[in-house]
């Protein structure tokens, strides 16, 4: 799964999709750890996943593992294996399912070129060494 890191437009577009959604899952996780003593184990180990996941994305680090984490996670959520915190933005099974998409869509995208996936894996230059080999 390769990435081309697009810059530019398009790069400061995915740079804007990964902040809207880490600071989403964010927010959600803090509504959960509000109420944390009625957690149960399951619960507790879903929304840790999610906050990993929505700091990989923020900084844009591994990101599709990152993405792949979030949209798990969500769709616990969705089918009940973790229940989803008592806040009007999230009461639907359709914001969880969006936020599933939304971190799907960025597994397939890629980080862009403002990422620190970009920095340490990115836009390389290969060299082929000549052949000296008699030619």
């Amino acid at each position: 799964m390769l990435s081309t890191y697009p810059d530019e437009w398009p790069g400061a577009g995915l740079l804007l999709l990964r902040v809207a959604l880490a600071a989403v899952l964010i927010l959600r996780s803090v509504f959960f750890f509000v109420d944390w003593h009625d957690m149960k184990l399951f619960t507790l180990v879903t929304e840790l996943l999610a906050i990993g996941g929505a700091i990989l994305l923020l900084t844009g680090y591994f990101t599709r593992v990152g993405g792949i984490l979030v949209a798990l996670t969500s769709v616990f959520g969705i089918v009940g294996w973790s229940r989803i915190p008592n806040v009007n933005i999230f009461e639907t099974k359709l914001s969880a399912a969006l936020i599933a998409v939304i971190a799907s869509s960025l597994v397939c995208l890629g980080p862009g070129a403002f990422s620190l996936d970009a920095r340490l894996f990115g836009r390389q230059e290969i060299i082929f060494p000549k052949n000296n080999s008699g030619n």
